[in-house]
C-alpha cells in the first residue's frame, strides 16, 4: 500500500494558485466599484454644472420678462439663456434642451443638457464604466422660475405712502415723500399739517422686536403711532442705510402704498394696494438733527429742491422699476407701479 504524501513545497504552490484566482476575481469587483465611484462622481459634477446653467438661464430670462414681456429675451429662443447655460459648464458645451416661457402663469422653465462632441445631446461618456458595458448616460437638469409683483411679505420699514405720491413717478425722479409737513404733496389731499389723516402719519404696526413688518395687501393695516417719530426699533436700520449710501451703494426697499385711509391717529386704517420699490437717499424724523433721526446731504446725496427741512418729516428718494430676487413674498400679477420679484421655484 502506497501513501501519497505532499511535500511542503507542493502545498505552498497549491495555495499560491488559489490566492491568484481569488485576487483575479476580487480585482474585477474592485475595478467595478472604482468605475462606479469615479463615473458617479463625474455625473454629479456634470449635473451640478448643468443645474448652475439652468438656474442662471431661467432667472435671467425671468428678469427680462419681469421688466418687459415683449423683450426678445423673454421667449423660447432667448440667446441669453443659451449663453448662460454654456458659460456655466466647465467645458462650455452645455446646451438648452428645452426653454418654455409661460407669460400667463409668469414662469420660465429651462432644461439644460450636455453636448459632448460625437455624442447625442444630453449624453455623457463614462470612461471606467465601459468595462461594465456602459458607454454613456443621459444627464439633464431642470429649473423653474416665477416672476410677479408681491402681494404679501416683509417690508423693511413700517410706513405706508399714498398712491398719488407713486403714480406717474416710477421713473427714478428724486422726490420728497413726507408723512408730515407743509402739504408739499397737495395733490394727495392730505389733511391738517400735511398728514395723511388727522393725527395719522402712515406708521404701520411693526412686528415685535424688529423694524419691519409682514404686510398682506388683502388686509387693511392699522396705524401704530400717531406721532411723527420713527419707531425706536428702526434706529439700527436707519444707521445701516446711511452707511450704505455713504459708501456709494444703493438702498432699495419695498414700501407699501395705500389708496384710501379711514379713521384718525392711532386708529387710522390704511387700504394697501401694492408694494413699490423706493431708492432711499435721505430722511428726516423727529428728534435731534443727527443720525439716525436725520440723514441728508444737500451736496452729495440730496439737492436742496427736495430737502426735508423745518417741520418736514419723511423720506427722500425715488420710485424705480425694480426686479428683485427677494424671498418670503407671495406673488401675483405684475403691477406697473410696483416692484417685481423673480423667484426660483425648482
Amino acid at each position: 500500500m502506497r501513501w501519497l504524501v505532499r511535500t511542503a513545497s507542493e502545498a505552498q504552490n497549491s495555495e499560491r494558485g488559489a490566492i491568484s484566482v481569488l485576487v483575479a476575481i476580487l480585482m474585477v469587483v474592485l475595478l467595478g466599484f472604482a468605475a462606479i465611484a469615479v463615473d458617479v462622481g463625474m455625473l454629479y459634477a456634470e449635473r451640478t454644472q448643468l443645474r448652475n446653467g439652468s438656474d442662471a438661464a431661467a432667472i435671467a430670462v425671468a428678469q427680462k420678462c419681469a421688466k418687459d414681456v415683449t423683450d426678445v429675451e423673454c421667449s423660447a429662443t432667448s440667446p441669453l439663456a443659451r449663453s448662460l447655460t454654456s458659460s456655466n459648464a466647465g467645458d462650455g458645451l452645455s446646451n438648452v434642451a428645452s426653454l418654455v416661457v409661460d407669460k400667463t402663469a409668469r414662469t420660465v422653465a429651462v432644461t439644460a443638457g450636455s453636448q459632448e462632441a460625437g455624442k447625442a445631446p444630453n449624453q455623457v461618456s463614462l470612461f471606467l464604466a465601459r468595462a461594465l458595458g456602459i458607454n454613456s448616460t443621459e444627464v439633464t437638469a431642470a429649473s423653474i422660475v416665477q416672476w410677479g409683483s408681491p402681494l404679501a411679505g416683509p417690508t423693511a420699514f413700517p410706513v405706508a405712502f399714498s398712491v398719488c405720491q407713486v403714480k406717474n413717478h416710477v421713473d427714478g425722479t428724486l422726490q420728497l415723500l413726507q408723512n408730515h409737513g407743509s402739504n408739499a404733496n397737495a395733490d394727495c389731499m392730505y389733511g391738517p399739517s400735511g398728514a395723511a389723516v388727522e393725527g395719522g402719519f402712515g406708521w404701520l404696526t411693526s412686528d415685535p422686536g424688529i423694524c419691519g413688518a409682514l404686510i398682506d395687501l388683502a388686509v387693511a393695516e392699522g396705524g401704530s403711532d400717531p406721532g411723527n417719530s420713527a419707531p425706536g426699533s428702526c434706529q439700527a436700520t436707519l444707521t445701516s442705510w446711511a452707511a450704505e449710501i455713504t459708501a456709494g451703494r444703493d438702498v432699495v426697499v419695498f414700501l407699501p402704498v395705500f389708496d384710501k385711509v379711514t379713521g384718525t391717529g392711532a386708529g387710522a386704517v390704511y387700504g394697501l394696494t401694492t408694494f413699490a420699490a423706493f431708492k432711499v437717499k435721505g430722511w428726516s424724523f423727529s428728534g435731534d438733527n443727527k443720525l439716525p433721526n436725520s440723514f441728508q446731504n444737500t451736496t452729495a446725496y440730496v439737492p436742496a429742491s427736495v430737502a426735508c427741512d423745518g417741520n418736514c418729516r419723511g423720506f427722500i428718494g425715488s420710485f424705480i422699476k425694480y426686479v428683485s430676487l427677494a424671498d418670503g413674498f407671495t406673488l401675483g400679477p405684475v403691477d406697473a407701479n410696483g416692484a417685481t420679484i423673480v423667484r426660483l421655484t425648482k
